[in-house]
């Protein structure tokens, strides 16, 4: 076909996206005899929409699944979206409250067909985004956390662990979001340095004139207050033991009581004590028999038991209550402090401890069952990249608590547990098995139904199982497909969420597969802007990826962002990076142009001379790319990609593109030979399959035209390239012969059209066949006559140094003996002043004792190359003399 001079994205993409699905390209076949690769995507929710972070991460992944593909494995890439538990169900409400309906209106079974109206149209939105992005998963295996098997399996897992013991319902302080209306874990908590007041309140003591003053950041919750509370070692407060105080506002009288919890020294060593609102209150409730009034409803505004400012929200009655406290003369001052407050991860509402029946995991106990979860970690059977997160990982692990597993919502598997009108419960998959259950321990009850528990479990809890989970390996737990593909070979994943996601996947596959869910776990950074905030759309820092898959094409989006990315560390995203992806795609697209543009002649029509000069740079790039070829094997296996890919785009930029096919083009309106050109054709297919897995539609366009339109296989299938063994090294000193030349023309503002006689002085044969071998190169791109082999300086001469070899240059016409000295001499000076400091630095024992051994190295290096170029000017000051 006819290529267009620029190359178009929006013509190829959805072409060639089409054409790999409707080939079945992207599909796994569990029983093929190939080596297995799988990877399980980390399943966004369905809430979502294609971020910066989806890009890269999903990126990534699909470099992975391309490049293993190719190199002959069955390739099966597992896509999904999360139920969203909190983020699914808040939208949903907000959608009914627009139409002027309330959830509990309706109820549970009307709201759920709601929500799943809402998933089905909205929920599969990132997934088709990700297309656009070339992603390659196996699209006929995408799952759904909630959909029934998965839930079935949830359900299975939630029954088995309660009846090991491992899973148990209790009373506990749990943070609660007043906003989403439900408990979130200890995890699900972000907190946040904010301004704050401290309020300084006096407590009456009942029955005498005297007064203690007790310091809160936190006066709407005086009327849960039920003690104050002092250091026993406090001698200031002995004298108070056995009285009371009077609560202000609601006037109640509340024990003084002793506890070594206070600190005599912070504040004014007095406590309220108030168990529903305050974890630490709550376990000195628990040991003093105090009582528990939670003074707020689940929407955190103030409840009827309160008594005082029922309804309103309870930001209003910090101030208030502030306010009422200091017209009745009770506040002493008020300071402006800064605190860290908590807000829930979901809804960023400020976070409220709540005493609540919940549901939790014993996390430690499966942990000790199974000390593989800490061991395969740290023994690198599970390998991290970079490894610098396994202390993390280890953290969490020796620091486990208990899971809170519950939530009070709607949307999401609901808890299998049934109980009766007195609230006992049992724990069962269906309600007709709980009701068997209940008569075998409760054999003389005629009860014939049990209600359900109303909460819904966890979304963690879900996402824990999904590497087995996808396979339906609680369902079937020998199927083809888990017995192929797992454990799965990669995990990409961000850092942030180790515990939430990655710890508890290796907890579950060890506790239900007995061995790792996977191989690799990569983690990527967050994606930042120039000036280091993280991305959001609150900020407005984040571009849409869409926008720029149709500025930039899917292509150029993919490198940019995966060259500022290395494993681990946070990426500073610029939108020139995504600039140069596209000016990569446009120098193969142009460099394919350029070589598809030469008429071809038969060898023997073309001067010998040429073909075998042609024949030399070809061998030259084979050495090349069979280099490159080995330090991309290399990067790869260490999970360094955004380096892997820096190595291929100077392989095609640099090697082919530059110096490659300037050798062997032809003069302007000149054949090429066509061993030259089979050649150049030959060494292009290999630098596009190693492209690929990287930009996989211009590579795929390209290819398919390379193979004038039907290839025996589509690039996305064939084989990636090899490291070859034999392949002759070819020295790259006439590379750095002409590009001194070219350096020395810039240096003197000579033309590139000048010629300009040249002589080396080379004592090694070896060295000086390679320059003689490539002398038709070196005239060629250098533009200089016969090279001269020497065996002592000539006079009248300019020197300047190709590696270890002296390269002499007459000028004599072309340059001003005296400027030139000028220049020299200022050089000489320069030099003279730089080797004065390194000097300095290396003739300083502390400098040299305690900087790291290359640091000291490095600087002896400079020394040496100063010295060594001091010498060829000094001897260039005398050739002009």
């Amino acid at each position: 076909m006819q290529l267009s001079k620029t190359y178009n994205p929006a013509e190829v993409e959805d072409k060639w996206y089409k054409y790999w699905m409707d080939n079945g390209y992207f599909h796994a076949d569990a029983n093929s005899n190939k080596p297995k690769f799988s990877i399980v995507i980390p399943p966004p929710n369905v809430t979502g929409v294609l971020h910066m972070g989806h890009m890269l991460n999903n990126t990534i992944q699909d470099i992975l699944t391309r490049r293993a593909r190719m190199q002959g494995k069955e390739a099966c890439w597992i896509p999904g979206t999360d139920h969203a538990s909190i983020a699914t169900e808040a939208k949903v409400v907000k959608m009914l409250k627009e139409q002027g309906i309330n959830k509990t209106d309706i109820g549970r079974d009307k709201f759920l067909e709601h929500a799943w109206e809402w998933k089905e149209k909205y929920g599969g939105i990132i997934l088709d985004q990700l297309k656009k992005l070339g992603a390659s998963c196996d699209w006929e295996r995408t799952r759904f956390t909630m959909e029934p098997k998965l839930s079935e399996a949830v359900i299975q897992v939630f029954v088995d662990l309660h009846e090991k013991g491992l899973i148990y319902r209790g009373e506990r302080m749990v943070n609660w979001d007043p906003s989403a209306k439900t408990s979130v874990s200890d995890e699900e908590v972000i907190h946040k340095d904010v301004q704050s007041k401290l309020y300084y309140i006096n407590y009456k003591i009942a029955g005498e004139d005297e007064h203690i003053t007790i310091a809160t950041t936190r006066p709407e919750t005086i009327m849960g207050d039920t003690a104050v509370c002092f250091n026993p070692n406090d001698e200031r407060y002995k004298h108070l033991k056995g009285k009371k105080v009077i609560v202000p506002i609601v006037n109640r009288e509340v024990p003084v009581i002793f506890d070594d919890y206070i600190d005599i020294e912070f504040g004014t060593g007095c406590l309220k004590v108030t168990p529903a609102h305050d974890i630490n209150d709550f376990e000195i409730g628990k040991r003093h028999g105090l009582e528990s009034i939670d003074v707020f409803n689940e929407d955190g505004t103030i409840a009827e038991i309160a008594g005082h400012y029922v309804g309103m929200d309870r930001f209003a009655v910090r101030k208030l209550i502030a306010k009422n406290l200091e017209e009745i003369g009770l506040v002493e001052k008020i300071e402006d402090i800064k605190n860290s407050v908590g807000y829930s991860e979901r809804t960023d509402t400020v976070i409220e401890p709540r005493l609540s029946k919940q549901w939790f995991v014993d996390m430690k106990k499966i942990i000790d069952k199974n000390p593989k979860v800490l061991q395969a970690v740290m023994d690198d059977e599970i390998k991290f990249h970079p490894a610098k997160f396994k202390t993390t990982y280890k953290q969490w692990v020796e620091n486990i608590r208990e899971w809170c597993i519950s939530r009070q919502l709607w949307w999401g598997q609901r808890i299998p547990a049934w109980y009766d009108e007195v609230g006992n419960f049992v724990v069962a998959t269906t309600h007709d098995e709980a009701l068997a259950k209940y008569k075998a321990q409760h054999p003389t009850s005629h009860i014939s139904h049990l209600n359900q528990d109303e909460d819904v479990v966890d979304t963690w809890f879900s996402s824990w199982l999904w590497p087995i989970s996808v396979f339906d390996g609680f369902e079937n737990p020998n199927n083809a497909d888990i017995k192929a593909f797992y454990p799965t070979d990669d995990l990409v994943t961000g850092p942030d969420i180790i515990f939430f996601w990655v710890l508890r996947m290796v907890m579950a596959g060890y506790e239900y597969r007995g061995e790792k869910p996977f191989k690799n776990v990569y983690f990527t950074g967050i994606v930042r802007d120039k000036q280091r905030r993280k991305m959001s759309k609150q900020l407005g820092n984040s571009p849409d990826p869409l926008e720029l898959i149709n500025q930039f094409g899917a292509d150029g989006v993919r490198m940019g962002i995966l060259l500022s990315s290395s494993a681990g560390n946070d990426i500073l995203f610029d939108e020139s990076q995504v600039e140069q992806g596209r000016n990569f795609c446009n120098k193969i697209w142009n460099a394919y142009r350029l070589v598809k543009g030469w008429e071809i002649i038969e060898d023997s029509a073309v001067d010998a001379e040429i073909v075998k000069a042609n024949q030399l740079a070809s061998k030259w790039f084979a050495s090349k790319l069979n280099d490159g070829l080995k330090e991309i094997e290399e990067k790869f296996a260490d999970y360094r990609l955004s380096e892997a890919l820096m190595a291929i785009y100077k392989l095609v930029w640099d090697d082919y593109c530059a110096w490659y096919l300037e050798m062997v083009k032809p003069e302007y309106g000149k054949p090429i030979n066509r061993s030259a050109f089979d050649a150049t054709i030959a060494h292009f297919s290999d630098l596009l399959k190693i492209v690929h897995p990287f930009m996989p539609f211009i590579t795929e366009e390209l290819f398919h035209d390379l193979n004038d339109g039907n290839p025996a296989k589509p690039i996305i299938v064939e084989d990636y390239p090899k490291v070859q063994q034999g392949i002759e090294a070819v020295s790259s000193l006439a590379i750095d012969f002409i590009t001194e030349m070219r350096n020395l023309r810039n240096s003197k503002g000579l033309s590139p059209k000048e010629e300009i006689k040249t002589a080396l002085v080379c004592e090694n044969e070896t060295t000086a066949a390679v320059y003689t071998s490539f002398e038709y190169i070196i005239r060629k791109l250098a533009n200089t006559p016969a090279i001269e082999i020497l065996t002592e300086k000539p006079e009248g001469a300019l020197q300047i140094l190709v590696k270890n070899d002296a390269l002499y240059v007459f000028l004599e016409e072309s340059i001003d003996p005296e400027a030139e000295r000028e220049k020299i001499a200022e050089e000489i000076k320069y030099l003279q002043g730089f080797l004065k400091s390194v000097d300095a630095k290396l003739s300083n024992e502390k400098f040299v004792a305690n900087a790291k051994g290359d640091i000291v190295e490095r600087e002896r290096q400079k020394k040496a190359d100063a010295e060594a170029k001091l010498r060829l000017l000094n001897d260039n000051l005398a050739a002009l003399s």
